[in-house]
């Protein structure tokens, strides 16, 4: 799994070629501690089919800001370099595979 920042959010993720789930996560946070290794499968199963990389909603306040993320964890699912789709708050593997198996 691939950590982005403000600088390289547009290369690593607006420009993909696959399509993205973005974490917008804080160390601060312990549900976005928890889906460290379920987005980490995640991306080990999944890699062909999409991306999977967070986002620290600390160091990176304008990607933060831009995409309006208030809560921790926020999922979002970019594809073709737009937001296709948002969900809060921590779930399992399968419930995150179910909800956005229509956009990815």
């Amino acid at each position: 799994m691939t950590e982005v920042t403000d600088t390289d959010f547009e290369a690593e993720v607006l420009r993909s070629e696959l399509p993205v789930l973005v974490e917008f996560t804080a160390d601060w946070c312990p549900p976005c501690r928890q889906m460290g290794p379920v987005l980490s499968a995640l991306s080990a199963e999944e890699g062909e089919r999409f991306k999977v990389v967070q986002l620290d909603v600390d160091t990176n306040p304008l990607t933060t800001n831009s995409y309006k993320v208030l809560s921790m964890p926020t999922f979002m699912v970019f594809r073709n370099g737009e937001p296709v789709k948002s969900m809060v708050g921590a779930r399992s593997k399968r419930r995150l595979l179910e909800e956005t198996i229509d956009v990815l």
